[in-house]
């Protein structure tokens, strides 16, 4: 699914023009964004939890030349379903 997928489904379900869908997901998206670039997780109760973590830095390998690099540590988002996500793919 696309986010023009996403839109035209809210758009149909809550009855609400293209334009108005649009706007909603893409406030949803930005306050998502906002709350994980401030270090704050988003639970969705039943859908499931965005949340930062850190990645150490770490030793790597080049795979074209086997030359040791080294990974700089960094921040990532993860998502981890909730029950109600994973009872209805189940």
């Amino acid at each position: 699914m696309t986010k023009k997928d996403l839109v035209d489904q809210v758009a149909e379900v809550s009855e609400l023009t293209k334009v108005e869908a649009n706007k909603a997901v893409a406030a949803i998206i930005q306050a998502i964004e906002d709350s994980l670039v401030n270090g704050d997780s988003v639970k969705l109760l039943g859908f499931g939890t965005f949340s930062v973590t850190k990645r150490a830095a770490r030793e790597g390998m080049n795979p074209s030349n086997g030359k040791k690099i080294k990974i700089p540590a960094k921040k990532i988002a993860k998502f981890k379903p909730g029950s109600k996500l994973l009872g209805s793919l189940n």
